[in-house]
């Protein structure tokens, strides 16, 4: 015997008892599981409410049409958009025309110069220094200016007022620090 065909023979054993063991293990194991299964051991129906067919969903889902969206699955790429719908806009003397509302009146404007701030001799009270070039006017907050705006509030950047006749807030910044400038 040559080396060749002892290594197939020994294969050819190896195969031949695999094969035996498969075939004995597979063989006990469906006898094993026929002899577990207990028949006719406390079997429960399930509890339905109604078990007779509900025809009419039946009917309702045969009835059932495909409607497309007219897109074909087949196609990767997505339709076109339809085309845009004109849009009405009213023209003056069209029927529905409204005509835009009335802007807002511009800001109420100071017409002194807000030069400077400074402080009451206690250091709590804030004044504000204006001038309308040849008169100096130091008002605090509250104060009326020139009979027509009172001041609202004093930073030290900004000096806030108020139109009397109107009610319309507006600012003035801090401008240079001379009064004559």
């Amino acid at each position: 015997m040559t080396r060749k065909t002892s290594i197939q023979s020994a294969m050819l054993v190896v195969l031949l008892t695999t094969a035996a063991v498969l075939l004995y293990r597979n063989g006990n194991s469906t006898k094993a599981s026929e002899s577990d299964v207990k028949t006719g051991g406390s079997y429960k129906p399930m509890s339905v409410d109604n078990p007779q067919i509900h025809w009419d969903r039946l009917t309702d889902s045969q009835e059932a049409e495909y409607k497309s969206t007219g897109r074909d699955i087949f196609n990767w790429q997505l339709p076109a958009p339809p085309p845009p719908v004109p849009v009405h806009v009213p023209q003056q003397g069209d029927a529905d025309y409204i005509p835009p509302p009335v802007p807002p009146p511009p800001p109420p404007k100071l017409p002194l110069k807000f030069f400077g701030i400074g402080t009451d001799s206690k250091g709590t009270a804030r004044r504000a220094f204006l001038t309308d070039g040849s008169e100096v006017f130091i008002v605090a907050e509250g104060d009326t200016v020139l009979g027509r705006f009172r001041v609202v509030k004093i930073t030290t950047v900004r000096l806030e007022f108020e139109e009397i006749s109107s009610g319309r807030h507006a600012s003035k910044a801090l401008e240079d620090q001379t009064p004559g400038g």
